[in-house]
């Protein structure tokens, strides 16, 4: 088996995951299991699954939070004092006992638990979810030892992410389910995981319409809850809708520019997708002077600068806010129940390269092998930095202006948007992007209520799990998030690394935030021990690759 560390950076090997992408020829000889078929190209670069759980104490017979301010995820404003009674792995009390800057009434707090938190001071919110995650990716692979599952499970953890969706499954979904079923056991360190499987991309496994509805068939049975497409020939991809509505499947779609001139967002929520990733397809929904996006003269999507230089110039070809037909396509989307989990953190460094490529927490929390999956390369998907200009960053800002104005206006009509980050591409590290999200969404307008009702309720909502998560109430899953600051008040106390304040007695910056305690099925995680877990892999990682004389600097 050959050492995936000492493997030749050929184009051939760098080519692969930005082929797979774009949808290049690719045949195998046997025809691989369906929901498996990018990860059986991979081989032994599969990252390394999860280890046996070490870390979390519980669940408790009855445990108790003592003293906390509650922001329960519906969109209530916070409340508190309360006790917050957990039994097992479900909440069984929230009690309110006491008034702000008065002591706690004795008298009205719940009985003593097996296990106490004081966490008086401190703010309790919901789990947090990620509607748009890849558990690593061998993508990483042609740059050395992939990122493994526990490295990419506990940052998730200790920035208090409890649940993901896993949009692809693309290291199998054999693989995503093994996973899956070790995390709802509780047998790993890991977020509870909803796998989609990918569909198969249009040269890699070319389905007629019988073959496609086959193939959904056989992975609603193999155990994904929702597919995820990339495009289609329109026939096909009406029928493999068509046959998810009849198995009752989720599913989601990055309509890739080599197939949205055929079918953008609306055509598809139409035929029955239930929602979208990014943006690719809403703004040619909106077209209302040309059907094709205005592709320059020697444009090539096989350019990753191209790719991402044309798309960041796309919403300003679009309707105007307001207009007629921005109203029309947006209140048809709403109708249809169609939610947008818009992953604005993934695409952040293409207005802002040097801000995402300096982040305080990549010297130690990066992994070396997806720092250097990051950097330039022509034949590595997102590495598109060849000669990122001022008007590349530019056009971006202005992109993002529009799409965000299209965010809080779908919003604010009563459409549904969801917080999903995409980490493991383009500078964004697992959980830190994912607080990122949560910024840029409050920069879009949603109020900070609104922000945290997008990142626990609404993702609960998409994944037909808000009986079981996405709130703080009574018969739900002990899914809680405890930490010192109000997020409300600066979502940067969610980053691991904290947030900067001057201490104005000793005028000194200290850090301030972080997450304390992550809590899932009961189970009470330090999540500083899961941020120590993490560093020390990424150090040891950069010391062995150092000693075979690899470069392992995030800088």
């Amino acid at each position: 088996m050959t050492d995936p560390t000492r493997r030749t950076l050929s184009l051939s090997k760098l080519a692969l995951p930005i082929l797979l992408l774009v949808g290049a020829t690719h045949a195998t000889a046997q025809e691989p299991t369906p929901g498996n078929e990018m990860a059986v190209l991979f081989g032994d670069a599969i990252p390394k699954k999860a280890p046996p759980r070490t870390r979390g104490e519980g669940p408790y017979d009855r445990l108790v939070i003592r003293g906390a301010t509650l922001i329960d995820g519906t969109g209530a404003p916070p409340i508190g004092p309360v006790d917050i009674v957990v039994e097992n792995d479900r909440i069984a009390e929230v009690v309110s006992v006491g008034y702000p800057e008065l002591p706690i009434s004795e008298a009205r707090r719940p009985a003593r638990g097996t296990h106490e938190i004081d966490a008086e001071g401190m703010f309790v919110i919901p789990g947090l979810i990620d509607t748009h995650t890849h558990i690593s990716t061998s993508q990483q692979a042609v740059y050395g030892v992939p990122s493994p599952a526990e490295y990419v499970f506990k940052l998730w953890m200790s920035h208090g992410i409890t649940s993901v969706r896993d949009v692809g499954s693309v290291n199998g979904l054999e693989w995503t389910l093994d996973q899956m079923r070790k995390s709802d056991d509780n047998e790993i360190t890991a977020p509870r995981i909803y796998p989609y499987a990918m569909f198969p991309l249009v040269e890699f496994l070319r389905l007629n319409v019988d073959e496609a509805r086959r193939w959904m068939r056989r992975v609603a049975e193999g155990g994904a809850i929702g597919v995820k497409f990339l495009g289609a020939a329109p026939d096909v991809m009406e029928a493999a809708l068509d046959e998810a509505k009849k198995l009752g499947l989720k599913t989601t779609m990055h309509h890739a520019q080599n197939n949205v001139a055929r079918v953008n967002v609306m055509t598809s929520a139409r035929w029955g997708l239930t929602s979208m990733e990014h943006w690719y397809g809403l703004p040619e929904a909106l077209f209302e002077d040309r059907t094709i996006q205005d592709y320059p003269i020697g444009y090539n999507y096989n350019d990753e600068q191209d790719r991402f230089g044309q798309a960041g110039r796309l919403w300003l070809q679009a309707a105007e806010p307001g207009s007629e037909h921005w109203n029309a396509v947006r209140d048809e989307l709403i109708a249809l129940d169609f939610t947008l989990s818009p992953t604005l953190t993934i695409y952040e460094a293409s207005r802002d390269l040097m801000r995402a490529r300096r982040a305080e927490w990549h010297d130690d929390y990066t992994w070396p092998t997806l720092w250097r999956f990051f950097q330039p390369n022509r034949a590595a998907h997102g590495a598109y930095w060849f000669y990122w200009t001022t008007h590349d960053e530019i056009a971006w800002k202005k992109n993002y202006a529009r799409w965000m104005e299209f965010l809080e206006d779908y919003k604010n009509h009563g459409g549904r948007v969801t917080a999903g980050s995409d980490s493991g591409f383009i500078y964004n590290t697992y959980g830190f992007g994912y607080v990122r999200e949560l910024e840029l969404l409050q920069e879009a307008g949603f109020h900070p209520l609104e922000v945290l009702r997008a990142a626990t309720l609404d993702g609960a909502e998409l994944l037909d799990a808000v009986g079981d998560i996405g709130s703080v109430e009574r018969g739900k899953k002990a899914d809680l998030v405890i930490l010192p600051e109000d997020p409300l008040a600066n979502w940067k106390v969610l980053y691991g690394t904290g947030a900067m304040k001057l201490d104005d007695e000793t005028q000194k910056v200290t850090r301030v935030g972080k997450v304390t305690w992550t809590i899932k099925d009961g189970i009470v995680y330090d999540a500083e021990q899961l941020r120590a877990d993490v560093r020390k892999m990424v150090t040891e990682q950069k010391r062995i690759e150092a000693t075979k004389g690899q470069s392992s600097s995030n800088q």
